[in-house]
């Protein structure tokens, strides 16, 4: 039966065509045609100024060592994520689960915090740095830096992805074939190279797209560790003024748009990829892969050497950084542990701090030392990262679930809504938010008002605008999935009872795709919540973030006698990015991806236990 267009559908189509033409067309299209906008000295326009620019300067060294940032991290990662799966879930390596546990740490905490995390053991004054210094005095106490430093921490950080993926993966081979191929004789690591790695050639493809991407937009490891790369330059000319540099806005254009190309190029040959298609022969029974034993002795010791000398470097910033976290100012400034001084100052509280003038006179700073949660700037920005990410993310769920719904509905103009909703996909990150700090960044923008949304407070509306616009795609694929198990026939039961278009949505379709909504909404809120690129974009005093907040407690904790536990809190705030991400990853990985089955035999296996203890005490 065709489907009539409503009032409603009519509204939910305009609302779309407007967020994609006003918030995501617009902003880049006024980015690209700033390149071309360059006045001379003289006072005449120069089309070709900024393309002159960066042929004769060095603007090109900021993409070639972006480049080379993406194109040695493929190969990196790709190492490192292969093979912590392979250890974890296809050989049979002893503590698995230890492993498994240890290397999927970079999910609860990334970004900032993780590279904050790493500084803290490998930085001039870092804790691994100090106890190296104290065996090898003539040690460069800056050996952790440019771009080996950067390529080491970004390694680490962008496994999570095989660990989601490539993991499910191999999970899926079928075992028949593998066992068939070691009744035909071929050793272990043959049947591993022909039989099994030829059917993760596709989620290994994406994942490298995603792997090379992630490094050239690198951005939270280039700019505390120190690299040239391409975001940071973005950032730090979006900052500067004609009277410091030459056109430096339209220098920050160009390397948006260069991104964007190759970030476009890249997905173009994903998709053309994808759409060849990739079939593998299987078994009509499919049998569960069975962990394979590595018969040579010599090989099955290295394995396990190298397993868990990669489980120490993941867990290693984990662990200290969480017992630092109570430890006191002064063990923290010496990275010393003193395991009988133990303390919550880095989370709740002030101290105040006594020193010595250099003409021997005795000070005290009241309230130098202060928590994680008595702390102002602190509290204020874990306010603003909290609002402006449950905002987001909502606003977000909202829009995909009525344009889910009107997609479903009208199929040859729904198709039309998902490709706008998907569009920012297609753009890196930083040029969406260049693009918003400098076409809003006016009065004459008719559609906001006249308002001037990067100036004062109105700078809220444009994270806003610029997390929930970002996070579109992603919860467009999650939830359009959702949508995928709404039985046509409840809704066809429901219109025959009488029931509203509106009655229906909430009454019927609704509950059914709520726990998909409320997942991608958790999601969208951890990956928000401790965010630094976009916030470095906007930076302003009226909308510091959690993420800003953290970059900054180690620049103020060199000031003399003032704010003198920032690392302190630093270690806190890690911490705490941890159990908010490890809880909300719980709730729903955990939790809720429990089907109705698992729920109840839980339930009835914790009523027996109460009963069990009830009649224990009866006794």
């Amino acid at each position: 039966m065709k489907k009539r267009f409503k009032l409603t559908d009519g509204l939910v189509l305009v609302l779309m065509l407007c967020l994609f033409v006003g918030f995501m067309l617009l902003p880049c299209l006024n980015t690209l045609t700033s390149i071309f906008n360059v006045k001379a000295a003289d006072g005449t326009r120069d089309p070709l100024a900024v393309i002159r620019f960066f042929l004769a300067g060095n603007m090109k060294n900021y993409v070639f060592n972006s480049l080379k940032l993406a194109v040695c991290l493929v190969i990196t990662v790709n190492i490192v994520g292969i093979s912590i799966v392979l250890l974890t879930e296809y050989f049979d390596i002893k503590g698995a689960g230890l492993l498994r546990a240890g290397y999927l740490t970079t999910l609860i905490y990334s970004g900032v915090a993780l590279v904050t995390g790493f500084l803290f053991l490998y930085d001039r004054d870092g804790i691994l740095t100090t106890l190296l210094r104290n065996a090898f005095p003539n040690l460069d106490p800056s050996w952790f830096s440019g771009f080996p430093a950067v390529l080491f921490t970004m390694t680490f950080a962008c496994t999570s992805n095989h660990m989601l993926f490539l993991r499910n993966a191999i999970r899926g081979i079928d075992y028949n074939t593998v066992e068939a191929a070691r009744n035909l004789g071929a050793k272990p690591f043959k049947v591993l190279r022909t039989v099994v790695l030829p059917t993760l050639i596709p989620t290994l493809f994406s994942l490298t797209v995603m792997t090379f991407i992630t490094g050239l937009c690198a951005m939270s490891a280039p700019t505390l560790i120190g690299y040239d790369a391409i975001n940071p330059e973005i950032v730090r000319l979006a900052g500067s003024s004609a009277a410091d540099e030459s056109f430096p806005q339209a220098r920050a254009a160009l390397l948006s748009i260069i991104l964007a190309f190759f970030t476009i190029l890249l997905l173009t040959i994903l998709t053309h990829y994808e759409r060849k298609g990739h079939y593998l022969s299987v078994s009509k029974t499919k049998a569960k892969l069975v962990k394979q034993k590595i018969e040579n002795p010599v090989a099955n010791v290295l394995a396990h050497i190298y397993a868990y000398a990669l489980w120490v470097v993941y867990m290693m910033p984990v662990v200290l950084i969480f017992i630092f976290s109570f430890q006191s100012y002064t063990a923290i400034k010496l990275k010393k542990i003193d395991f009988s001084n133990w303390t919550l100052i880095n989370y709740f509280g002030t101290h105040d701090f006594e020193y010595t003038t250099p003409r021997g006179k005795v000070k005290q700073s009241v309230g130098a030392i202060s928590g994680l949660f008595s702390n102002e700037s602190a509290l204020g920005g874990i306010k603003v990262s909290f609002i402006l990410s449950v905002i987001a993310a909502a606003l977000a769920c909202v829009l995909v679930v009525l344009a889910c719904n009107y997609i479903f509905k009208h199929r040859k103009t729904g198709t039309l809504v998902e490709s706008l909703l998907l569009f920012p996909w297609l753009l890196p990150t930083i040029l969406i938010c260049y693009s918003y700090r400098i076409y809003f960044n006016s009065d004459k923008v008719w559609y906001t008002f006249g308002q001037n949304l990067y100036r004062g407070p109105n700078v809220w509306f444009l994270l806003i605008l610029a997390y929930t616009v970002v996070k579109l795609p992603f919860a467009v694929r999650m939830i359009k999935a959702s949508f995928y198990s709404i039985d046509s026939e409840l809704e066809d039961a429901a219109r025959n009872l009488g029931s509203g278009p509106l009655r229906t949505f909430l009454r019927v379709k609704l509950p059914i795709i709520l726990p998909s909504v409320l997942a991608v909404f958790a999601l969208c809120f951890n990956q928000l919540f401790s965010e630094y690129d976009m916030s470095a974009t906007f930076h302003s005093s009226y909308a510091t973030t959690y993420a800003m907040v953290i970059k900054s407690m180690t620049e103020t904790d060199q000031r003399a006698y003032y704010n003198l536990n920032a690392l302190g809190r630093q270690c806190a705030s890690t911490v705490f990015i941890m159990c908010v991400s490890g809880l909300i990853l719980y709730l729903v990985y955990g939790v809720g991806a429990r089907d109705l089955g698992e729920r109840l035999e839980r339930r009835a296996r914790r009523e027996q236990r109460i009963a069990r203890i009830k009649a224990k005490f009866a006794k």
